[in-house]
């Protein structure tokens, strides 16, 4: 029998997108959805979401409805839409006093309110529909405090009576910590000796801490990050607590959703292509260097970068490496993201002193990404920690070779070059060091002149499967487990 899921999530895309937790949202409920799951998806119905081409429409019984959060209280108004390329709909839950704001995020005082608000109504939205989940999924620390609500406030209510419930962490860097003077928000009244008692006398409230103290699962992104934040380099002060929860930790590297990123049927490209037409990517490649005006000669190999622009994704040790390899290589680099000023300066200061070579597009571009996917030959991934990462994914499937660090989901998913055998998708390199990312580029790049060699490479990654019918069915596994 199918599971009922009650997912929740603070984004989505590509209604609201800072990260990869909206990727992951939208594709996990798809193939959800798809394999014929019970899921009812959750989020907040921001200002910044386009109401205009978005066909929304209310939910008649679920309009402006009240909704407690400890002394403060809401009302809400539930809105259906259709998920973009799925036949899946999904629940908008409006509250314009706490999602109109010119950011998905803000460093306002009531940030933990606005996500409160979201897993209470999510809850009572099950319980004025009459369903009973038999999973509720909640995501990163936005939503964490679902299980303990769950657990003591809900707990009267038969619905949730098998309710079993999941905790993703996409990031274990975002935790959300907020003042213990606002413990009375969480809305436990004489429950408050179930929040963590020692955090609490510390002065902060931890909603991430107690999505792993009270979920039944707690899942990561990918194996190898599941093991590593369970030790201090990696686990950003939760890794106590992650270890006393034992064997219900446990990391599924996340999918790609295919049908968005598949250069096959791209539909941000002129052209598509497959592994028996890699002339095709060549051309692409040829024609983004003519229009982002760089020099682009039969050697010219092309390095692509997408990244938030903090210092998780290793950028620092492209401040003396890349400078290197753009003045005696036949090299041209493109870059996409925004973030910390001094990585938006670094890569400001390189298009000005390699004006030739050198491209920075200050923020997002959908469309740019596709083509620096397709029309890269390298895409450069050198993260401090990485919990999966996507676009070392996509890189594979769009046949660009990734550079990555061994580290969380870029070791699971990222074999190295062998070049005895042949086999092997990337080069992959393990000290947090600029001699060490040089080496990597060198080794790529002295590669690179060897078409046949490159070309094998390249289809050994076009032939990996990340697909979210092999990922997806893990999780499926776990909510039958857990259900069971």
């Amino acid at each position: 029998m199918s599971p009922a899921v009650c997912f929740i999530a603070s984004e989505v895309a590509p209604l609201a997108k800072s990260g990869g937790l909206a990727d992951v949202a939208a594709a996990l409920c798809k193939y959800l959805h798809g394999s014929g799951a019970d899921v009812r998806l959750f989020m907040p119905f921001y200002s910044s979401i386009d109401r205009t081409s978005l066909e929304h429409y209310p939910v008649g019984f679920l309009q402006d409805v009240p909704v407690g959060v400890g002394p403060h209280s809401y009302r809400y108004s539930v809105y259906t839409a259709r998920l973009p390329e799925s036949s899946l709909f999904l629940y908008l839950i409006d509250i314009p006093v706490l999602y109109s704001r010119p950011t998905l995020y803000t460093n306002d005082p009531d940030e933990h309110l606005r996500f409160l608000a979201l897993t209470r109504a999510a809850i009572e939205c099950c319980q004025r529909m009459g369903w009973s989940p038999d999973i509720v999924h909640c995501n990163d620390w936005h939503t964490a405090f679902a299980p303990l609500l769950l657990r003591y406030l809900y707990g009267w209510d038969r619905r949730f009576a098998h309710t079993r419930t999941v905790l993703t962490i996409h990031n274990i860097g975002y935790q959300g910590v907020f003042s213990a003077a606002q413990a009375a928000d969480v809305g436990l009244g004489p429950g408050s000796t179930l929040l963590h008692q020692d955090d609490l006398r510390a002065g902060r409230i931890n909603p991430l801490k107690h999505g792993i103290m009270y979920a039944d699962a707690i899942t990561t992104v990918s194996p190898t990050y599941a093991r590593e934040i369970c030790g201090s380099e990696y686990g950003m002060g939760l890794e106590g607590a992650l270890r006393q929860r034992g064997e219900a930790v446990l990391g599924i590297l996340n999918g790609v959703d295919y049908e968005l990123w598949d250069p096959r049927t791209d539909p941000y490209l002129p052209r598509t292509y497959g592994p028996d037409e890699l002339d095709v990517k060549a051309d692409l490649k040829r024609e983004f260097l003519t229009r982002l005006r760089l020099r682009s000669g039969p050697g010219t190999a092309l390095l692509g970068l997408i990244a938030r622009m903090t210092p998780q994704k290793g950028l620092d040790l492209l401040f003396d490496s890349l400078p290197e390899v753009l003045e005696t290589r036949d090299v041209c680099f493109v870059a996409l993201g925004n973030g910390e000023a001094r990585y938006e300066q670094f890569f400001e200061n390189l298009q000005r002193r390699f004006p030739a070579q050198v491209v920075f597009h200050r923020g997002y571009s959908e469309d740019l990404s596709h083509w620096i996917e397709a029309a890269s030959d390298v895409f450069v991934m050198p993260s401090r920690y990485e919990p999966c990462g996507l676009n070392q994914l996509y890189s594979l499937r769009y046949g660009t070779v990734p550079i990555v660090r061994r580290t969380g989901g870029l070791a699971d998913s990222v074999t190295p070059y062998n070049p005895v055998t042949g086999d092997g998708t990337g080069f992959v390199f393990n000290d947090f060091d600029t001699p060490a990312l040089a080496w990597a580029m060198r080794t790529a790049l002295d590669l690179y002149p060897d078409r046949e060699a490159w070309e094998r490479l390249v289809r050994n990654g076009m032939a990996q499967d990340f697909s979210w019918q092999r990922q997806g069915e893990l999780y499926i596994r776990l909510y039958e487990r857990l259900s069971a």
